[in-house]
């Protein structure tokens, strides 16, 4: 007859091995992600074209575009009346629809910040977004800074915030 082995379980790594091996990965992960803006910082501002080649999915869509989105706030510095609905709407009917013709976008808002007497001021507002071929960007800059500064002068502002980022956009 033959000779039966005793069914014995498969021997489990220690705590120890599991221990060390967690350690091991983690740090390994934590040096792949401190390492690879670092790479990119060496490189310049973009990433290198296998990574952005992964960013974007195989079939985009779009071209490159600027968004620039400018908030206007509504209270005067000054003391004045503050900016009404009429007064804002036939601003950009002036100042912004002959500069860009092709379309914006307006929404209302509430802001805040410091004025420049170090007083936090809170307000009615304005965002307005344009959306311009990147191409266009130099010309349409000068556009968007005479813009900025007729409100400003108009309504006694401090200032008008601008952001901007590239995009894509596809109509």
């Amino acid at each position: 007859m033959p000779r039966l082995l005793p069914i014995t379980a498969p021997k489990r790594p220690t705590r120890t091995k599991k221990r060390t091996a967690l350690i091991a990965t983690t740090a390994a992960l934590a040096a792949l992600a401190a390492g690879t803006p670092v790479a990119y910082a060496t490189l310049g501002d973009e990433a290198p074209a296998a990574s952005r080649s992964t960013a974007r999915p195989a079939a985009s869509r779009g071209k490159d575009y600027i968004e620039t989105r400018l908030l206007f706030g509504t209270e005067r510095p000054d003391g004045g009346p503050a900016v009404t609905d009429r007064q804002f709407l036939a601003f950009v009917d002036e100042e912004v629809t002959p500069r860009f013709p092709n379309g914006l976008t307006i929404q209302d808002g509430r802001g805040q910040w410091r004025d420049s007497h170090r007083v936090i001021e809170r307000e009615r507002s304005y965002e307005l977004t344009l959306l311009y071929p990147a191409s266009e960007a130099r010309v349409r800059d000068a556009q968007v800074e005479r813009i900025r500064d007729a409100y400003e002068k108009a309504y006694a502002q401090d200032s008008v915030a601008r952001i901007e980022e590239r995009t894509t956009a596809d109509f």
